[in-house]
């Protein structure tokens, strides 16, 4: 299959992940933010009102794709959301992403706890805790659920000495850019083409300095 987009350090697909990902080999790292099984359009959160958003997340592909994508990778990290965080492969440890104020309406309050799922074993490096706390926002990308930088970054280095990073949710391309901005390499799936486009753009953006890329994961702690 053409890539949508290519450079050096990133490679995007358009299409569905489900066809994709047996052509593509083996990763070192898994790193995705699935859907959540829900309907976005007129959810209303704590920082923003009924309406827009998206529609048709199915609550069965992603812990499906994830077990698929688990079988070509050596580790995993996934956000799975809470309400579907139980139907995925039960993880070998399970971290967090604590967001004090508040990013969403639960039926017990607003949603502080962001579930971390984490398969197989970490590739060396200083260990750190598993959880962090987080204050971050993304800037509007034209994308309506995606996850800051600062956490993608996060959970690259937190991986260790991974080279190679598949993500099959890929939205506009956080993973991607978190990758190439720490000098890894990753191939994205996107099967919505106007995210693609987003990602893509994205890309194209030049590689920030090593140092900010690691003083961003600093300052999120």
């Amino acid at each position: 299959m053409k890539p949508y987009y290519q450079d050096s350090a990133v490679t995007i697909y358009h299409g569905d992940c489900r066809q994709i990902v047996p052509t593509l080999g083996r990763f070192d790292l898994l790193l995705t933010d699935p859907p959540y099984g829900v309907a976005f359009k007129g959810k209303a959160t704590k920082h923003t009102k009924a309406g827009g958003g998206y529609l048709g997340d199915d609550s069965d592909v992603g812990p499906s794709v994830v077990r698929e994508c688990l079988a070509v990778c050596e580790c995993g990290i996934v956000t799975p959301g809470i309400r579907l965080m139980y139907a995925y492969p039960q993880p070998r440890d399970v971290g967090c992403v604590y967001c004090p104020s508040g990013a969403g309406v639960g039926p017990w309050g607003f949603t502080c706890f962001h579930p971390v799922l984490y398969y197989g074993k970490r590739r060396g490096g200083p260990k750190s805790p598993a959880s962090f706390q987080s204050f971050h926002t993304s800037p509007d990308c034209g994308h309506p659920c995606p996850k800051p930088l600062e956490w993608m970054t996060w959970f690259v280095q937190i991986a260790g000495d991974v080279q190679t990073i598949l993500d099959p949710f890929a939205g506009s391309g956080t993973t991607g850019r978190a990758a190439k901005d720490l000098g890894r390499k990753a191939v994205l799936i996107e099967r919505e083409e106007r995210y693609c486009e987003i990602a893509a753009r994205r890309m194209a953006q030049e590689v920030l300095p090593l140092c900010t890329a690691n003083q961003r994961i600093s300052n999120k702690t």
